[in-house]
C-alpha cells in the first residue's frame, strides 16, 4: 500500500513538473529536458538508474526498469509524455506554469495531460523504495519528448533506435483511462481504453490556374479545394463496430437495462445518453478539415490552394478512409499523409484487462468499469512497433461537474488532490499484482 509520503509527493510532484514549461508547439519548438532531468532525479532518488535519451538536443526522454521478483514474466512497459500543448496565460484563471495548489486542486497545463500520470508514477516506485517492495514483472518506465506532436523525438525514436530498453515487453499502460465519467443519474462509470483509432492528419492540395481575379477563371485552385473539403466535411461515414467498441456497447447497455441491439447503434447511443460520449466518436471513421492556406492577394486567383484535414481510422479500417479520402477529393485535389499512425487494439478478456479493473474496483466499489476505445491516440502507437499491446489506465477518482475530457488542451487544466491519491493508490494496487 502506497504510504502517506506518497501521497504528498504525487502533490509536489504534479506541482513540480507544471512549473518546467515544456510546452511543445510543433516543428521541433520544444525542450523537455528540464523535465526528464526532475523525472530522473527522482528516479535516481528511489535507487534506480534510470538514462536519459535524445534524438534533438533538449528534446530528452527517460528510460528505467524496476527489476521484478519473476524473471521468467513478461515485462510491462509504464509510460508517460513529458510535452504540453500551448497555454495563454491570459486566458487563465491562474498562470499555466504556476503548479498552484488551491482549495484542493493543483492547476496547470499538463494537470491532466499528462504530468498528472508522470508523477504517479515518481510516486509510486519511490514509495516501493521506502518499503522494499518489488512487483513480480519488471516494470520498464519511460518519460517520453514529443507525444504532443509526431512523436519523432519521443517514443518513435526509443521505439526505432532503443528497443533493447524494452525488451521482455508484451504490455504497456499510459493515458488515459480508468476516470469516473458521472453519467448525471447517479451512476459513475470507469471507462478503461482497450483501443485507439488511427491517425490520418491529411494535407490536401488543390492546384489550377493562376490569374487576374476579374476575369472568368474554371480552374481555379481555390474553388476546388473548397468543393473537396465540403464534400469531406459532410461525409456521413458508415458505422463500423470493432471489438472493443461492441464489448463497450454490450457492457453500457447492460448497465442500463436496455436491449443490445448493435443493429441499430444510432438508436443505442440514444437510449445510453450522456454516457454516449465515451463510444459516439468511436463507431466510424472520421475526417475533419482544421486548416486552409490559400492566395496572397485579393485580386489574385492563385494557382495553389492547401488544406489540412484531422482524420482518424478505426481499427481495421483504414483502407476504407484511403478509399474514401481517393473519391471525396475527387481528379482536382491530391491528398497526402502529414502524419499517420497505426489504429490500436487490446484484447477486454485479457488477465491484465481484469487486473485493470480489479484495481478500480477495489478502491471505487461503487464504479462500474467498462472498456472503451480512444477516438485520438497516444505513444502507444510507436511502443506497438515493438509489438506491446496498449491499454489508457491513469486513474483518478474526480467529482460529479469536473469535466475530464475539457481538460485536455483546455483552458485551466487542473486535477482535484484526492483524485491524484486516488491514482496512486490504484496504480500501485496494479503494477504490485500485475
Amino acid at each position: 500500500m502506497a504510504d502517506r509520503l506518497a501521497m504528498d509527493e504525487v502533490v509536489e510532484f504534479t506541482s513540480g513538473l507544471i512549473r518546467l514549461d515544456t510546452t511543445n508547439r510543433g516543428g521541433g519548438d520544444c525542450r523537455e529536458r528540464p523535465a526528464a532531468e526532475y523525472a530522473a532525479a527522482r528516479l535516481a532518488e528511489a535507487g534506480l538508474a534510470p538514462v536519459l535519451l535524445e534524438r534533438t538536443p533538449g528534446r530528452t526522454n527517460v528510460v528505467a526498469r524496476v527489476e521484478g521478483t519473476d524473471p521468467s514474466a513478461d515485462a510491462l512497459l509504464l509510460h508517460g509524455h513529458l510535452d504540453v500543448v500551448p497555454a495563454e496565460a491570459a486566458d487563465w484563471s491562474v498562470h499555466p506554469f504556476s503548479g498552484e495548489v488551491r482549495d484542493g486542486v493543483v492547476w496547470g497545463r499538463g494537470a491532466v495531460d499528462m504530468k498528472n500520470m508522470d508523477a504517479m508514477i515518481l510516486a509510486v516506485v519511490r514509495a516501493w523504495a521506502r518499503a522494499g517492495v518489488r512487483p513480480r514483472r519488471d516494470i520498464v518506465i519511460a518519460f517520453t519528448a514529443d507525444e504532443e506532436a509526431s512523436a519523432e523525438d519521443g517514443s518513435g525514436f526509443l521505439a526505432d533506435t532503443h528497443p533493447e530498453l524494452f525488451e521482455g515487453c508484451t504490455e504497456g499502460i499510459s493515458e488515459s483511462g480508468a476516470f469516473t465519467f458521472h453519467d448525471g443519474l447517479g451512476r459513475q462509470i470507469y471507462p478503461i481504453a482497450a483501443g485507439e483509432r488511427g491517425t490520418a492528419w491529411l494535407r490536401l492540395t488543390a492546384r489550377g490556374r493562376a490569374g487576374h481575379g476579374s476575369k472568368v477563371n474554371r480552374e481555379n485552385a481555390v474553388t476546388r479545394l473548397a468543393a473537396a473539403i465540403t464534400r469531406i466535411g459532410a461525409h456521413e461515414w458508415p458505422l463500423r463496430l470493432t471489438p472493443t467498441v461492441r464489448a463497450a456497447l454490450t457492457e453500457l447497455a447492460a448497465l442500463y437495462g436496455i436491449d443490445t441491439d448493435l443493429g441499430d447503434v444510432d438508436r443505442l447511443l440514444e437510449k445510453l445518453g450522456p454516457a454516449a460520449k465515451l463510444v459516439e466518436a468511436t463507431v466510424r471513421n472520421s475526417a475533419n478539415p482544421t486548416m486552409l492556406d490559400a492566395g496572397y492577394k485579393i485580386n489574385v486567383v492563385p494557382g495553389e490552394a492547401v488544406a489540412y484535414v484531422d482524420g482518424r481510422y478505426l481499427p481495421g479500417g483504414e483502407e476504407e478512409f484511403r478509399t474514401t479520402l481517393d473519391l471525396l477529393t475527387g481528379p482536382d485535389v491530391d491528398w497526402e499523409f502529414h502524419h499517420h499512425e497505426v489504429a490500436l487494439q487490446a484484447p477486454v478478456d485479457s488477465a491484465t484487462y481484469a487486473g485493470l479493473r480489479a484495481a478500480v474496483e477495489e478502491f471505487a466499489p461503487e464504479g462500474h468499469v467498462v472498456p472503451y476505445c480512444m477516438s485520438g491516440g497516444t505513444d502507444a502507437k510507436q511502443f506497438s512497433r515493438l509489438g506491446i499491446t496498449g491499454y489508457g489506465f491513469t486513474p483518478l477518482k474526480l467529482p460529479e461537474g469536473y469535466d475530464y475530457q475539457a481538460m485536455f488542451h483546455g483552458v485551466d487544466e487542473r486535477v482535484p488532490v484526492e483524485a491524484l491519491h486516488f491514482g496512486v493508490r490504484v496504480l500501485d494496487r496494479f503494477l504490485r499484482t500485475a
